[in-house]
């Protein structure tokens, strides 16, 4: 009984994996994240993750919701960011083999540091505003070239603008 039910969820699944080329209504992206932090005093550079899910409203618009964690050691001290931002997505070729794409994300951050066993943490807000390019590789696969966005971040009442994030990875286009 199981098996049919998933052989008749497959095959009803199966028409929206083979449709048509175009726009797709959905791309999840994961990747490598390089950061640049920065402030007046010092600046450091952290690797980590970024990922993201976009619902394509038309060929032109669409909806992110982006996620990424960046780590460090500075001096025996284990620093980690992590944010989660939403917003808007312009797609400038989205039916073509390479597709320009400019964004404007908002929402958190949570920043924590710990040194032997003690550690601390606190969130804000923070804002990503820039663009990339995938390049189409196979029907439902992108490559995504690279990705590059301002990064601001705002933790109890002092504002961070000197930051970079760079982003490439792998693209699924449903």
């Amino acid at each position: 009984m199981r098996k049919s039910v998933f052989l008749i969820v497959l095959l009803g699944l199966f028409p929206v994996l083979v449709m048509a080329q175009g726009t797709p209504r959905a791309e999840v992206f994961g990747g490598y994240q390089f950061t640049h932090f920065g402030s007046s005093g010092a600046s450091e550079n952290f690797n980590g993750w970024n990922a993201s899910v976009t619902g394509n409203l038309n060929k032109d618009f669409g909806v992110a919701a982006d996620f990424s964690g960046a780590y460090k050691t500075i001096s025996g001290v284990s620093v980690k960011a992590y944010t989660y931002t939403f917003g808007p997505v312009v797609n400038l070729n989205h039916e073509g083999t390479f597709n320009p794409f400019v964004h404007a994300l908002f929402g958190g951050a949570h920043l924590s540091a710990s040194l032997s066993g003690s550690s601390g943490s606190t969130n804000g807000f923070t804002i990503l505003a820039g663009g990339g390019a995938d390049a189409k590789v196979a029907p439902h696969f992108a490559v995504r070239l690279i990705q590059v966005d301002w990064e601001y971040f705002h933790f109890q009442g002092t504002g961070f603008s000197k930051n970079v994030r760079i982003s490439t990875g792998l693209v699924a286009r449903f």
